[in-house]
């Protein structure tokens, strides 16, 4: 089976499906590996997953794998995949009326029942943790984007977050600290990112990762400077330190190398107050060697001047003290502004309260910092802790990217804006502004909330009169930040807005939010490079925007880190219902086409990676700035969106000497041996293959298939429409060719062709095409676009490419006969009987194998996937040897109660299902009345 099929990218191409679900033979990936290949992805042993087959199947919520240990030849431990129905195994629901949620399997009570209250009554005072429909959100048909979160989160992107308080440790040989420090993680598939801020303590050396046995699960050595921040990522958890991180059984300690040594430590756990956190505050003792600490978590409510605030208290309560009074307050410069009285345990280190009706003067003085919590118990022997209320820290980025896409009225310019800021514990925000492509001149900049209407904005802050025209950069300060407006910023809720003397309403506009730190520090510290559709080669009228940020390392590694807004998408959503785009590097000039390389693909709205092997040409562009970062679509193939970037590096030798095997792929075959070692190297029927290498399948020569890091991606080969009477089949060939009058029984005309020295070279497909042949291009990792025809001229070797033009039609409502045709046709019933010379030109109809079947053209069917039988939301048909299959279209739901009934292909609203239910029973009960 092909493990492209699996692989969950490929939801923007059609191919023949190949079932049942099974593991793809490959060997490990690297030395000291154990574990199981399934759909192109490493799972490592005892990890579970539900299979995804691609568009439009989607992921198999009810079919769950395993990967389970075996023993092989001298005892090697190796890994089997195992697939199962987990259907039967859901619980049965304890209410009436159970509901199958989108993307679960088993059916759940509707939320409000008993047993979740329960769990949830601890967080009732944080008004965040209900969701709800705001009455002030715009119609539905209000175009700015941005603001829903839907389409920037990627398949599979999923976050969990986690916070520890570190404190001093009693009853170890080390005397005990005064330091505290609080950590926030967050992960997200097998990478734990984490941001921690400490005080009272020195600089820590390294930070240590312990598992449920006390042992060192990982280490890291953290870099020396002067902040009190520290950013880090633990990559590839092991499966069993992922339970352990989710069981909340891993403990992090921090260790300072020089002066008195110090180590502080804490549990990992998860709480749910950190999503709506936009303020906290660490607790620390003024006491030597206290072991005390502590961390609130606060946040503004939605409309109301309430601070809602949860503490976690570690070493203040004594743990013999069954039950302890405390008092909180909020102070002023010594003066206590409010004070609350409570009771706590050890056991119970949670603590949550809501101050209500913060007059003005003390919301001033929590945007500034100045606000302090302060925690003491009460009785003989008091302890007090107490800190300083700032907005949150991370190590997140705050930036926006600014599209004419997203703008009120949306339209399609080519230009961009990007932004990038810094929040001080003051209150004040930094700023960095630089707009790019416009059309005409801009006459506004400012800082804005959502929309309450259409026509009205609600402008916070004007960055005009910092805006310089001939830069087009704006740098400033904003001190005047509202607490309401530090809120709304760490909660995303903030826009930037750029109006323009053809645009006065707006001509760009980005949503101000987190970027999730990712390990790289450029985002941290540096303007990003902002990528417009004008930069582009010819320039393109796009409502598309980006920026990136590029670094190279002291091993010539290329480290990158791209945001894209607007993006266009294909007519057909089928067609690129994941893949977005793809982003290259290249260099500018004629030549520029010669050196691009791929650096990935879009499946949201940011992409990040290393490259590391690298030509020296190219990092000398780097260096000079003559080097570019250019993102592509279906839409606008030859790029959608370009920047030029300027990296200083001292990379003379490349890569610090490594071979640039890379360039020579095309040239001399890898040493099989080699190929094993890389990383990215695909294994695909018993061959390995290099990394953006292309190939045909043996199991079908009308497919080309290609190695994108570890992901084989096979797209069938798209026929070009002959314009010859006469055709033949070549036995080796996938496409019929055309049969000449004058010669007819030179019958081996293409492959005499194929091997005469003159001809073209195309780039997509790595292959020489003969004189005067035609084909549609490939374009990695789209595959083949169907909207295109190119040709190659003679004798000269120039490739000729052109947009393919459709026919004008007659009737009233065309249709696509499949996602992945160009050109609209009328429907069958319209269409006239076909000429004869039509007749000539078809290629003859071929059967389609799907499973164990067979189907004749045109034949249509609800396929049946092994462990889940028959999916009546899908239709397979059969279109000249090539499977195609596409998933019901289902409408946009715009409530939030989303519900799904068995049988039905389609989710629906739970809260109109219950209206019209209600409707229904109103006449019966007027009927039983009258009788």
């Amino acid at each position: 089976m092909s493990c492209a099929w699996l692989h969950s990218g490929l939801a923007s191409r059609l191919k023949s499906p190949v079932l049942p679900i099974h593991s793809e033979r490959e060997p490990l990936p690297s030395k000291g590996m154990s574990g199981c290949s399934f759909g192109g992805r490493f799972y490592s042993l005892e990890d579970t997953w539900h299979p995804d087959l691609g568009e439009p199947f989607g992921v198999m919520h009810c079919v769950q794998c395993y990967c389970e240990t075996q023993r092989g030849r001298k005892s090697k431990v190796l890994g089997k995949v195992s697939c199962k129905n987990v259907k039967q195994d859901c619980p049965e629901p304890s209410c009436d009326d159970p509901v199958l949620l989108p993307g679960q399997c088993c059916k759940t009570c509707p939320k409000g029942e008993v047993d979740r209250k329960q769990a949830e009554a601890v967080f009732d005072g944080f008004e965040y943790f209900q969701e709800k429909e705001k009455e002030d959100d715009l119609h539905k048909s209000y175009n700015d984007r941005s603001y829903l979160s839907s389409e920037d989160i990627s398949s599979g992107e999923s976050r969990t977050d986690f916070v520890a308080v570190l404190t001093g440790v009693t009853g170890s040989w080390l005397p005990s600290s005064s330091g505290v420090a609080r950590a926030r993680f967050s992960l997200t598939r097998t990478s734990l990112t984490f941001s921690i801020t400490y005080q009272r303590i020195g600089r820590p050396s390294r930070v240590v990762f312990l598992d449920s046995d006390g042992n060192t699960a990982f280490e890291y050595k953290t870099p020396k400077g002067d902040s009190d921040m520290i950013c880090g990522v633990w990559k590839n958890l092991p499966q069993s330190h992922v339970r352990q991180l989710q069981a909340e059984q891993l403990r992090v300690t921090m260790t300072t190398a020089t002066g008195r040594r110090e180590q502080i430590e804490g549990k990992i756990i998860k709480h749910r107050a950190l999503f709506a956190e936009t303020f906290s505050s660490t607790l620390t003792s003024e006491k030597e060697h206290s072991g005390m600490g502590g961390i609130a978590m606060l946040t503004l409510s939605d409309t109301e001047n309430n601070l809602h605030f949860i503490l976690i208290l570690q070493g203040l309560i004594p743990v013999d003290s069954p039950l302890v009074p405390i008092r909180v307050r909020l102070q002023y410069s010594q003066h206590v502004l409010r004070e609350i009285h409570a009771n706590v345990t050890a056991y119970d280190p949670d603590f949550a309260e809501v101050l209500t009706d913060l007059n003005s003067r003390e919301l001033f003085w929590l945007s500034r910092g100045q606000l302090v919590i302060a925690v003491e118990t009460e009785g003989p022997d008091p302890r007090h802790i107490s800190g300083f209320i700032t907005g949150r820290k991370s190590c997140d980025t705050i930036q926006s990217v600014m599209s004419s896409g997203d703008a009120l009225t949306a339209g399609k310019t080519g230009g961009v804006g990007s932004a990038f800021f810094h929040l001080h514990d003051n209150g004040t925000l930094d700023y960095q502004v630089q707009i790019a492509g416009l059309s005409s001149e801009v006459v506004g900049l400012t800082i804005e909330l959502k929309p309450r209407r259409r026509s009205k904005r609600s402008v916070l802050y004007d960055l005009a009169p910092e805006f310089d025209r001939p830069s087009g950069r704006a740098t400033g300060s904003w001190s005047r930040l509202e607490a309401r407006h530090i809120h709304m910023l760490l909660q995303n809720e903030l826009f930037i807005n750029v109006a323009t003397a053809h645009s006065q309403e707006g001509e760009l506009r980005g949503q101000i939010r987190g970027l999730f730190y990712s390990g790289l520090e450029a985002p941290r510290h540096e303007i990003p490079v902002p990528l417009a559709g004008q930069f582009v080669a010819p320039p393109v009228l796009t409502s598309a925007g980006g920026h990136a940020w590029v670094s190279v390392d002291e091993r010539c590694h290329l480290h990158y880190e791209i945001v894209v807004a607007g993006l266009s998408k294909a007519d057909d959503l089928t067609v690129s219902a994941h893949l977005h785009g793809f982003a290259e590097i290249g260099e500018l000039g004629e030549s520029s086409t010669n050196h691009k390389r791929l650096l990935t693909g879009f499946y949201g709205s940011q992409a990040q990676g290393v490259l590391k092997d690298i030509s020296v040409e190219l990092l000398r562009h780097l260096d000079r700035g003559t080097a570019f970062i250019q993102v592509s679509t279906k839409v606008n193939t030859r790029g959608e969106i370009r920047g030029q970037v300027h990296v200083p590096n001292n990379c003379e030798f490349g890569t610090r000497g490594e071979v640039e095997l890379a360039e020579f792929d095309g040239l001399f075959v890898r040493d099989p041996e080699e190929l094993k070692k890389d990383p990215h190297t695909c294994f695909f029927e018993s061959q390995h293959h290099a990394h953006g290498s292309f190939w045909t399948p043996n199991y079908n020569n009308c497919f080309t298939c290609s190695c994108q890091k570890r992901t084989v991606i096979c797209d069938p080969v798209i026929c070009p429409v002959l314009t010859c009477s006469r055709t033949i089949q070549p036995e080796d060939k996938c496409c019929p060719v055309c049969l000449e009058r004058k010669e007819p029984k030179n019958m081996k005309t293409p492959e005499r062709l194929d091997e005469h020295p003159e001809g073209c070279y195309f780039e997509g497909d790595q292959k020489m095409h003969a004189p005067g042949s035609t084909w549609h291009p490939f374009v990695p990792p789209f595959g083949y676009i169907k909207c295109a025809l190119c040709t190659c001229k003679g004798a000269t070797g120039e490739v000729h490419c052109e947009k393919v033009t459709c026919p004008a039609l007659t009737c009233s409502r065309p249709v696509r006969r499949s996602p992945s045709d160009c050109c609209k046709e009328c429907p069958e019933e319209d269409n006239p009987p076909l000429e004869h010379a039509d007749m000539m030109q078809a290629d003859g109809t071929r059967h389609c194998k799907f499973g164990k079947n067979f189907y004749q053209n045109s034949d249509n069917w609800h396929p049946r996937v092994p462990l889940m039988g028959e999916m009546k939301c899908i239709t397979c048909w059969c279109d000249h040897g090539v499977t195609k299959c596409q998933r019901k279209q289902c409408p946009v739901l715009t409530c939030s109660n989303i519900t799904r009934r068995e049988g039905m292909c389609c989710p629906e609203c739970q809260d109109s299902k219950e209206e019209e239910e209600e409707l229904i029973k109103v006449p019966e009960k007027k009927n039983s009345w009258s009788h």
